[in-house]
């Protein structure tokens, strides 16, 4: 039985309280699942701060970073704003987790990008710091790259036994990571050459990596990947952010085609978890969001 679609959109920034709040209300109005917020230094608003006020506009909708960069804060700390959020949410929070998307945001803050393993080892510390905050009273963690002794593990989350974990990527290591400890796996993948319909022998290479490190709980695993410029794509101009990062898929579908393709990508992959990237889209989608959510 294939897990039903839900929708996501991803907003980084708004001129004010008031227009970001109607964001936050129409997406849960349009059918939305989830609003993502990026970390990044170079772009748009803090999440943390502006996922809060998008939770207490909205009663539905769930909130969640796209990702939180690992490198940024201390875990544990990271752990307890996000056991407040879900607190103060009444239990409506993502926590994306990710080992930083390039040299950008680190050049900006000075602050040394770690070659890939190391980020990594950091990244896998963290998940079973979080872990244990959700679950213990107190937290003891001796590892590699973080250590501390009886912290109060305070306060504790809405969700049992721990807010949903998204962890995403495209290489090997990491989509391992996030098949044995996401609930949520985000696939960064390339459009093949001959086409979005073609086949992609890299992709089932990326989910086969995930369903052997998932076991036998990847049925339980939610297949994210991130939306199509739909209609009229030509509007689009890529943001700097978007070049610095990974590659998005953009390919012109009319509504129905686009309805087909997510059909037949949850068929062939079991990408059922969609991301649009932009208020923009947020509209143009509606129409996809109304016919599959839920479906």
């Amino acid at each position: 039985m294939p897990r039903p679609f839900r929708f996501a959109v991803y907003l980084d920034g708004t001129p004010s309280r008031e227009a970001w709040q109607h964001f936050a209300r129409r997406a849960e109005d349009l059918g939305y699942s989830t609003l993502l917020m990026p970390d990044r230094a170079i772009i748009g608003l803090a999440p943390i701060a502006a996922l809060t006020l998008a939770a207490a506009a909205t009663t539905r909708l769930r909130v969640g970073s796209g990702v939180f960069c690992n490198d940024f804060r201390h875990p544990a700390l990271l752990a307890k704003e996000m056991a407040t959020l879900d607190l103060l949410s009444d239990g409506r929070v993502d926590v994306g987790l990710g080992a930083g998307i390039g040299p950008f945001d680190y050049q900006q803050l000075g602050i040394p990008f770690a070659d890939p393993k190391t980020r990594l080892e950091r990244l896998e510390e963290s998940v079973r710091i979080f872990k244990q905050f959700f679950a213990e009273d107190r937290v003891t963690f001796a590892g590699k790259h973080y250590a501390f002794t009886n912290l109060l593990a305070e306060p504790k989350p809405v969700q049992r036994p721990h807010p949903p974990f998204m962890i995403g990527g495209s290489n090997r290591r990491l989509l391992a990571l996030a098949g044995r400890e996401a609930n949520i796996v985000s696939v960064m993948f390339r459009v093949p050459a001959e086409g979005i319909a073609a086949p992609n022998p890299l992709l089932e290479q990326q989910i086969a990596w995930i369903r052997e490190s998932a076991g036998d709980r990847f049925e339980y695993v939610e297949l994210s990947q991130m939306g199509y410029v739909i209609t009229i794509p030509s509007r689009h101009v890529p943001s700097a952010a978007e070049k610095q990062g990974p590659p998005i898929p953009r390919v012109e579908m009319s509504i129905e085609q686009t309805i087909d393709h997510l059909l037949e990508m949850r068929s062939r992959y079991g990408f059922s978890y969609i991301t649009v990237m932009n208020s923009a889209q947020m509209e143009s989608w509606a129409p996809v969001v109304a016919r599959l959510a839920g479906r």
